[in-house]
């Protein structure tokens, strides 16, 4: 007998993507799931987009966005936790049934979706963008951990499939046993992210000249994001090279500003930046320290490469997969600060292996687009749809 031709890999998917965050919000996950979103309607799927009103929402409700209420997320001001009833989603989608959602986030908006994906029999592919379990101790909450991760593997565990983002966290949720777990990568504008941007004015801004060193971080400036080494890190490449001139530049916002400030009264703090502004920041650094722990993978690691600076980070997550250690970037052991700030130092005692690091890293960024990972995820999500993934069905809800 002829297998039945079911449609789904010759036909536009209609997708529907469940977030709590999307842009303008600046975050890791709303810029990977506005890509997403960008690339799949580009390829001319239809995508409903399922998410929170935000504050500067103009838009309104239609076919293709359903907004819900939020609730605000502590310690992350500006971000919520979306809020709609099952109901409202199986009256939605029994008028217009999607082929395959994609939630991206676990809370109360995404548990909803997931049930009623499970009651309508929607295919369903989960994505796994933040270690809230790992968070939990960082915020004083370490007895929680256990709980949320025995959660997040029970949500997991009820879609189709788990796309994490690098190979350390696929191994990390592995262990934990979760099911159906496969990788998808992210990608870097790196028209955008580009050394042409270097600004020769920014930079005197900073009071620095062409021979100077600015040592940049960018990021959310939170407990998570281990930002006490910026400062150890900092504090030691000026004992060792105390005849140049370095700045240290901190780019982003959060709740941990205030005190950063207090502790580097030397370092210019530049908020948050967007796009080109962004991208110049980028580009008129030098190097670029990353000490997270906690990343499942880390954006700003790939936009630095692209940026051409010379990286130093610990070995997981996207600079596990990116870096190759004293080729385009700097890599130590997770943890080991020891290790971290020699990779700093390193970096500035020769200006020829610096200069060869920021070539090299910019020529690996510019190869690492967006188009070949919006072409994995629709594979991934037409896959879903159709049982192709030759892994068992998921247990039933309980």
């Amino acid at each position: 007998m002829a297998p039945v031709d079911t449609g789904v890999m010759s036909t536009h998917l209609h997708i529907t993507l469940i977030t709590e965050t999307f842009p303008p919000e600046i975050n890791g996950v709303a810029n990977t799931l506005g890509r997403l979103h960008e690339g799949l309607c580009a390829r001319g799927h239809r995508v409903e987009l399922v998410r929170p009103r935000q504050a500067t929402d103009q838009r309104q409700a239609s076919d293709d966005l359903l907004l819900c209420r939020g609730w605000p997320l502590p310690g992350y001001p500006g971000l919520q936790w979306g809020q709609v009833s099952m109901h409202k989603l199986l009256r939605r989608w029994k008028r217009q049934r999607p082929d395959v959602l994609y939630i991206a986030t676990e809370g109360p908006l995404g548990l909803s979706a997931l049930r009623a994906a499970r009651r309508l029999d929607i295919s369903v592919v989960s994505g796994f963008h933040t270690n809230f379990q790992q968070y939990t101790q960082q915020y004083g909450l370490g007895l929680l951990s256990r709980a949320l991760t025995h959660y997040l593997r029970w949500f997991h565990n009820r879609s189709n499939l788990t796309l994490v983002p690098s190979l350390s966290q696929q191994l990390e949720l592995e262990r934990r046993h979760f099911e159906r777990v496969m990788l998808l990568s992210r990608g870097v504008d790196s028209q955008l992210f580009h050394p042409v941007k270097r600004s020769v004015s920014l930079r005197e801004s900073w009071g620095l000249g062409d021979d100077d060193i600015a040592v940049i971080h960018v990021g959310r400036l939170a407990p998570e994001k281990n930002l006490g080494l910026l400062k150890r890190c900092f504090d030691r490449l000026c004992s060792a090279f105390p005849q140049r001139r370095m700045k240290l530049v901190v780019i982003g916002d959060g709740p941990q500003r205030s005190a950063l400030e207090q502790a580097l009264p030397d370092a210019i703090f530049c908020g948050t930046q967007r796009g080109e502004a962004l991208a110049s920041h980028y580009a008129s650094g030098d190097v670029f320290v990353f000490p997270s722990l906690t990343e499942t993978f880390g954006n700003v690691v790939l936009e630095a490469l692209a940026s051409g600076l010379g990286v130093v980070a610990y070995d997981q997550a996207a600079a596990a997969q990116h870096i190759r250690h004293g080729y385009n970037g700097v890599l130590a052991m997770p943890g080991d600060e020891d290790a971290f700030c020699d990779g700093a130092r390193w970096l500035l005692e020769e200006p020829e292996a610096l200069r060869c690091v920021r070539l090299n890293a910019r020529q690996h960024a510019s190869r690492q687009g967006w188009a070949s990972v919006i072409e994995q995820f629709e594979a991934q999500l037409r896959g879903a749809c159709v049982g192709e993934q030759g892994m068992p069905a998921p247990s039933t809800m309980r």
